[in-house]
C-alpha cells in the first residue's frame, strides 16, 4: 500500500514539474532575446541621415588635411615641385566658358594668382563632397572592415579628381610613370583612411 501511495504522489508531481520547466525555459528565452535586442541597439542602431552627412562632411575635411599633409611631406622629402594640374584645370574651364579671371588678360599675374587660389579651393571642395558622399553611403555598408572602407573612399576621391582632368585633356593617367602614380595614390589613400576613421569616431557604437 505504501508503495502504491508513493507512486501516486510521484505521478501527481509530474505536472507541477513540467510547468516549472516550461516556465524556466520561457524566462530563459525571454532574457536571451532581450540581450540580443540590447546588443543590436548598441552596436547597429540606425543613424539619422543628417547626422551621417555632417559626420561625412567633418570626415572629408579631416581627410583633405591628411591628403595635403602627405602631399607636402612628399614635396619636402623628394624636393619635387607642386602639381600645376589644378591651375591648368581652372584655365581650361576659363577657355571653355570664354571668360577670364582678370581684366588684365589671362596671362597676367593677377589671373595666375586667382587660378592658384581657385585650384586649391577646388581641391578642398572635392574633399568635402567626397566626405558627404561617404556619409551618404556609409550607413548601408555595416559589416565592411574599416581598411576596406578607407581604401574605397581613397580610390573614389582619386577618380573624382583625376577623372575631370582626363576629360578636359589636361592629364592622361595612362601615360603616368610609376612615381607619378605613387605620388597621386598615397595621398588619396591617406585621405580615404582618415575619412573612414573620423566618420567612425564621430558616430561611435556603430560596430
Amino acid at each position: 500500500m505504501l508503495l502504491l501511495w508513493g507512486a501516486g504522489r510521484l505521478v501527481d508531481g509530474f505536472p507541477d514539474r513540467s510547468r516549472m520547466m516550461l516556465r524556466f525555459r520561457s524566462e530563459f528565452r525571454a532574457r536571451g532575446a532581450g540581450t540580443q535586442r540590447s546588443n543590436r541597439s548598441r552596436a547597429g542602431k540606425p543613424v539619422p541621415m543628417n547626422r551621417s552627412l555632417l559626420a561625412g562632411l567633418a570626415a572629408g575635411a579631416a581627410g583633405t588635411t591628411a591628403l595635403n599633409l602627405v602631399t607636402y611631406l612628399d614635396m619636402v622629402v623628394r624636393a619635387r615641385p607642386s602639381s600645376s594640374t589644378p591651375e591648368e584645370t581652372v584655365r581650361k574651364t576659363e577657355e571653355l566658358a570664354h571668360s577670364t579671371l582678370s581684366s588684365e588678360g589671362p596671362d597676367s599675374q593677377s589671373a595666375s594668382n586667382r587660378r592658384s587660389g581657385l585650384g586649391a579651393l577646388m581641391g578642398i571642395a572635392a574633399g568635402l563632397c567626397t566626405g558627404l558622399a561617404y556619409g551618404l553611403v556609409r550607413p548601408r555598408l555595416d559589416g565592411v572592415p574599416l581598411p576596406v572602407l578607407g581604401i574605397g573612399a581613397g580610390l573614389a576621391a582619386n577618380v573624382g579628381t583625376s577623372g575631370p582632368m582626363a576629360a578636359l585633356g589636361i592629364s592622361d593617367p595612362r601615360s603616368w610613370s610609376a612615381s607619378s602614380w605613387v605620388s597621386d595614390l598615397i595621398p588619396h589613400l591617406a585621405f580615404g583612411l582618415t575619412t573612414a576613421a573620423v566618420w567612425e569616431l564621430a558616430l561611435p557604437n556603430r560596430r
